[in-house]
């Protein structure tokens, strides 16, 4: 979400790509589950970037049970033909819908806020860090955004550092929501940061160094998040103009790169992977997306673990409610994969929306009451959704931009002045 009205080279060889020089090129050995490395012997596609798949002849075979790249892995017969009686019991059975794991705000614009001199109080006018709301009210993850090289410095490494410590401090989880860009990606812009390349090659493995490293720096700093999305509201593709939905095989390169940055990396234990498109209740677009983008055959299944949507009721009076619920069904139907809503709000005033809102939320009024309404009737669409698990809102905190983006003036949970509304008590009841 942008708030839409305000709003070279190798530096690092792969450690799961070993390269070797064979007729001229460079090409690089499949690993296997044992780590054991495999040299091709012939290059058909010579060429490169990380997670970039090439045809060969295998000099060395692994033993049974191993598989080499995206091969499917050696199954015994036994185990194929005598499935297990947990297997057998658990078959009939109803599958059980999650609960939502992941209770979560975007809180990215807090230092910034800070900086400009708010402070944040309870619902009762007790100063405190806003974490320490967040925490009382039943949050227990929030979401960061992070730009590459911004001219003031704004929502950098750096910045995100800081900002992640005080939510580890208080047990918060961390969210990283990777933009690759120096500023704002959303579907109207995915431009590349400043000095990188721009052909696929050489973008494919600057976007892997750079996301490695970036993990590396959080490992080091005692930052372990527990969700990394790689990209931001990417629909229409990533890194413009070389990861445009003109060409579906750079996007999937280019998505792959960034997965196994995160894979490669030393954070220990390892983030869910995510995916992250907007209009989440528009099926047509989350279908023709993850179609495209998988029939490439370069980014898998196995190379993410969530498909995280945008939810804004008030840009179209066709995302409604039950919309959403038919969408993300269909997703964790067709994908099997966990589904979030990962950016939504509701305002508590609207006098002149620009856009009708849909049919089936018109009920709800605009007030701290209506804000706890939407967000537990969103929740209801995620927990009914198989594997559905997580509801993040979007900066419920920036008052200096409590628009959010939107035509509605006020959509934070927190009034000017920074004391919290009651709203933000709807985390303890989703």
């Amino acid at each position: 979400m942008i708030p839409r009205l305000n709003r070279k080279g190798n530096s690092h060889t792969p450690p799961h790509f070993q390269r070797h020089k064979l007729a001229n090129h460079v090409c690089q050995g499949f690993r296997c589950r044992q780590k054991r490395w495999l040299t091709a012997s012939r290059v058909t596609n010579p060429g490169c970037g990380p997670g970039f798949q090439q045809s060969r002849e295998i000099a060395l075979m692994p033993r049974p049970g191993t598989w080499i790249g995206s091969a499917t892995p050696h199954i015994p017969l036994s185990t194929m033909l005598l499935p297990s009686l947990s297997t057998l019991l658990l078959a009939g059975l109803p599958a059980v819908n999650a609960a939502i794991t992941y209770k979560g705000v975007d809180w990215s614009s807090l230092l910034i806020e800070e900086r400009a001199g708010m402070s944040f109080k309870d619902v009762n006018g007790n100063t405190k860090p806003l974490e320490r709301i967040l925490v009382e009210n039943g949050v227990n993850t929030v979401r960061q955004r992070v730009w590459v090289n911004p001219s003031n410095g704004e929502y950098n490494m750096d910045y995100n550092i800081q900002l992640a410590r005080r939510a580890k401090a208080v047990g918060l989880g961390v969210y990283i929501d990777f933009h690759y860009s120096d500023t704002w990606a959303d579907p109207g812009k995915q431009g590349i940061p400043s000095g990188w390349p721009t052909d696929i090659d050489n973008l494919s493995w600057k976007l892997y160094n750079y996301t490695l490293e970036s993990c590396n720096r959080f490992q080091d700093a005692g930052i372990q998040p527990t969700i990394i999305s790689i990209g931001n509201e990417i629909t229409p593709g990533l890194l413009w103009p070389t990861g445009r939905t003109n060409n579906w095989g750079n996007i999937a390169r280019l998505l792959r790169s960034a997965a196994w940055g995160i894979k490669d990396s030393r954070l220990s234990p390892k983030p869910k992977i995510m995916i992250h498109l907007d209009n989440g209740w528009n099926w047509n677009t989350q279908n023709n997306w993850y179609t495209n983008v998988l029939r490439q055959g370069t980014f898998e299944a196995s190379d993410y673990d969530i498909m995280g949507v945008s939810f804004y009721p008030f840009y179209s009076e066709a995302a409604s409610l039950s919309a959403l619920k038919t969408s993300l069904t269909n997703m964790a139907n067709t994908w099997g994969k966990e589904i979030q809503v990962v950016e939504t709000n509701w305002p508590v005033q609207c006098p002149n929306p620009r856009y009708q809102f849909p049919a089936d939320v018109r009920s709800i009024p605009f007030s701290e009451a209506g804000q706890v309404q939407y967000v537990t009737k969103v929740a209801d669409v995620v927990r009914s959704v198989n594997r559905g698990n997580g509801l993040f809102y979007w900066e419920p905190a920036w008052l200096n931009n409590a628009a959010l983006g939107s035509s509605c003036p006020e959509n934070t949970m927190f009034a000017w002045g920074g004391r919290a509304r009651s709203s933000i008590s709807v985390f303890q009841r989703i």
